[in-house]
């Protein structure tokens, strides 16, 4: 694909700033002057240092936001920007990226020139090897913050991925669209990270975040993008040798393709007159794993019942976590969903259907062996009436008008 013909330069200068007191001033007063017919918009992530007034008496046009985070700092401030394309620099930047606006690409990423502290290079090196991976795309500088994002960029960029995994996505996404980029060396420099314990905790989370990034996003219930991670229930199964290990595996791996390849259909009955479709494979797949490791029919109507109620519950942030833990206190799934809990909670990840209905299935394969006779076809039929209740009415609205339920269904969530 060709890019931007005869593209102006930025409309709008998009900056993430957290605690940049000291040098927000400088940076904005630079970019006014080499950029003049731009709007600056500096998104302050809870600074604690005044970051956001220093950045107001600059010049600029500020957002506050109440949580951290490179990627959602940015995706706010492109809701907020005017049409055409931005600049994206960093809040400590030093030099020139006026050399990025010449550019023709739809995505041109600034490359420094010359290297200032860092660490052993693991971060960066992993993010070039996953964005080849992704697009077989030799990149120089996988995490520069500093680039020029023309109109075609913007459009299929944004939202962008979480935290530092922000530019690694943005980059995987433009090449695979089949839009062009163009790595610029420029001499550039910012505050560097030395090689002690912050800068390696903060190396940490960009390694964390590109690993994320890397694999499959989607958009959450307010059009955050957030990577999917049902896949590790699964893993921890696999590797903790946990019980009906294969069948939660299985069930993963059929919401997994619901995640990747879902339709427009909702519910099980647009399902059914739709007929080949990922939800028809979970509805007729899920059952029959959750009957070959109980060697049950009964067995098999509970996991399903159980994987399709969880998925069901999972329209806010840790609601299907929270769920599994009431009803399955003891399970070996337990302590995983307690360590994702708070990422959850706090909008960094999403289980997707891989993750919920696997979790759901972990309740339906433990309940097996606890319900016997009468007491496994009343709990059956107790699901049944659950998930048809769900198919007419949301149960999520239901949880939220429910005293006791909407308070914990509230607790530890941001928003």
């Amino acid at each position: 694909m060709a890019a931007d013909p005869g593209r102006a330069g930025p409309s709008t200068i998009l900056i993430a700033a957290r605690n940049e007191a000291d040098r927000i001033g400088e940076t904005i007063a630079a970019l006014r002057h080499e950029f003049q017919d731009a709007e600056i918009l500096v998104v302050d992530g809870n600074s604690e240092d005044g970051t956001a007034e220093r950045a107001e008496d600059a010049g600029a046009v500020v957002i506050r936001l109440s949580r951290t985070g490179k990627g959602e700092a940015l995706s706010a401030g492109e809701r907020a920007a005017a049409p055409g394309p931005l600049l994206l620099c960093d809040a400590d930047l030093r030099g020139s990226p006026g050399p990025l606006a010449a550019s023709d690409a739809d995505l041109a990423v600034a490359s420094f020139a010359r290297r200032s502290g860092g660490g052993f290079g693991l971060a960066k090196a992993v993010a070039r090897s996953l964005i080849r991976l992704r697009t077989g795309y030799s990149a120089r500088e996988p995490l520069s913050g500093q680039r020029l994002v023309g109109e075609r960029a913007r459009a299929q960029c944004f939202p962008l991925a979480p935290g530092f995994g922000c530019e690694l996505r943005m980059t995987v996404d433009a090449l695979r669209a089949g839009l062009s980029v163009e790595e610029i060396e420029l001499d550039l420099e910012h505050r560097p990270t030395g090689r002690d314990l912050p800068g390696f905790a903060h190396r940490g989370r960009q390694l964390v975040d590109a690993l994320l990034a890397a694999g499959p996003l989607a958009l959450n219930h307010r059009g955050l993008r957030l990577p999917l991670v049902g896949w590790s229930v699964a893993i921890w199964g696999l590797l903790a040798r946990r019980r009906f290990r294969g069948a939660v595996a299985l069930v993963c791996v059929l919401g997994m393709l619901d995640d990747a390849f879902s339709g427009p259909e909702r519910g099980w009955r647009a399902h059914l007159r739709a007929r080949r479709t990922t939800g028809v494979a979970k509805l007729i797949g899920i059952p029959l794993a959750g009957a070959a490791a109980t060697r049950s029919l009964s067995g098999g109507l509970l996991v399903g019942l159980s994987a399709n109620a969880l998925n069901l519950v999972d329209t806010k942030p840790g609601r299907a976590l929270k769920a599994f833990l009431v009803v399955a206190p003891a399970s070996g799934f337990a302590p995983f969903a307690i360590l994702l809990l708070p990422y959850d909670l706090r909008e960094r990840v999403m289980l997707g259907d891989a993750g919920s209905n696997a979790l759901g299935a972990v309740v339906g394969l433990n309940s097996v062996g606890n319900l016997h006779g009468r007491a496994r076809w009343a709990a059956i039929l107790a699901l049944a009436g659950l998930n048809l209740l769900g198919e007419r009415r949301s149960l999520g609205e239901l949880i939220e008008r429910t005293p006791g339920l909407a308070w914990l269904d509230r607790l530890g969530r941001t928003r």
